[in-house]
């Protein structure tokens, strides 16, 4: 029976807390399973590991991290202290040196829970987003002149190639087929001539190959206005790093919350280690207090496992996850009273 080698990086503010109800699940699905057996490695770097080594993470991080067959990220960052764009700079490294180019954001409202939106119930908002995320608007090209003058100037530029766009439309496509056969591409080319304009040429070159699959284009700023009237007209969501980046939040919270959004950042070949997390930040102004849903985190080891050829047990995490939601266990972002620990201890209660 293989071992399963999983980097845990916990990170910073509550990514500790619901990595530890996170890591507490995974254990007890593995436990029940017998072709299952977990190898776990805990990565202790983020702020804490910055006031010690003057860095978020160690010089060799990337050759630390490539041995392992999948990554459980909490969350990172604390604006206080150092500012995001150092502390995110190391999961940016690693999405696009391990080629993770596939993110994917479900927004799911589970049965029991209650959306934002008026009218709409779990039958309504049921889609998934999909981020390219190894190149667009986060390539780190680009810089600043004439810092603290009048003139101080900034040039960030996109970048965006026709493999890139293919392959993320590809694997929208392929999920499609696997969902409900419906793609939409969010675009913004009627500003964008270039960059969006390609994107544009991609999905109709690519659509006919794909016949049983409805395909649409949509512009970001309708998208978004969209997936607040209609969330049911959506499938699968393909969109560029920064337009998936944004509307991934909105998806997050019109299926319950962010306490309840997972993600990957994945490399679908699996020729380098993909990397799971929840879509929330590492929110300092709650760390500490015990009130996190852990939730989000949770349903990211559900991903993991699909990633690893597991569906049975991450079909179990999910099942227990419904379960809890539907008996009324709730953090107080969701309105209840449980501690993160409790809302951790009901869904291990139902997967036992």
């Amino acid at each position: 029976m293989p071992t399963l080698k999983i980097a845990v990086y916990p990170g910073d503010g509550i990514g500790p807390e619901v990595t530890a109800e996170a890591v507490r699940v995974l254990q007890a699905v593995a436990a029940l399973e017998a072709d299952l057996r977990l190898e776990l490695t805990t990565l202790p770097w983020g702020i804490e590991y910055w006031q010690t080594h003057g860095s978020v993470v160690p010089p060799d991080f990337l050759a630390q991290v490539r041995p392992f067959d999948a990554i459980l990220l909490g969350a990172v960052g604390w604006p206080a202290l150092l500012p995001d764009h150092e502390t995110l700079s190391p999961l940016v490294q690693i999405r696009q040196a391990f080629d993770q180019y596939a993110c994917m954001r479900p927004a799911k409202l589970y049965r029991g829970l209650k959306s934002v939106l008026a009218g709409k119930g779990p039958d309504e908002i049921d889609f998934v987003v999909l981020r390219e995320n190894s190149e667009g608007e986060y390539v780190d090209n680009g810089g600043r002149m004439k810092r603290g003058t009048p003139d101080e100037f900034a040039v960030q530029t996109a970048v965006h190639t026709r493999k890139g766009v293919e392959r993320i439309l590809r694997y929208g496509f392929e999920m499609a087929r696997k969902r409900r056969k419906k793609l939409t591409m969010v675009t913004k080319s009627n500003a964008q001539r270039y960059a969006y304009v390609l994107w544009d040429e991609v999905l109709e070159e690519l659509a006919p190959q794909y016949s049983d699959i409805q395909s649409e284009r949509q512009h970001c700023d309708a998208c978004a206005m969209n997936f607040v009237r209609w969330p049911e007209k959506f499938d699968v969501v393909v969109a560029s790093n920064l337009f998936g980046d944004l509307l991934t939040d909105l998806g997050g919270v019109l299926a319950g919350g962010l306490g309840l959004a997972p993600s990957t950042n994945t490399n679908p070949e699996k020729k380098f280690p993909s990397m799971f997390e929840p879509v929330h930040g590492s929110a300092p102004d709650i760390a500490g207090r015990g009130i996190a849903n852990p939730i989000a985190a949770v349903l990211s080891t559900a991903m993991l496992l699909d990633h690893v050829d597991q569906p049975t047990a991450a079909q179990r995490v999910r099942t227990a996850v419904e379960q809890t939601l539907l008996q009324g266990s709730a953090t107080p972002d969701l309105g209840g009273k449980l501690t993160t620990q409790q809302m951790g201890e009901a869904v291990l209660k139902n997967i036992r």
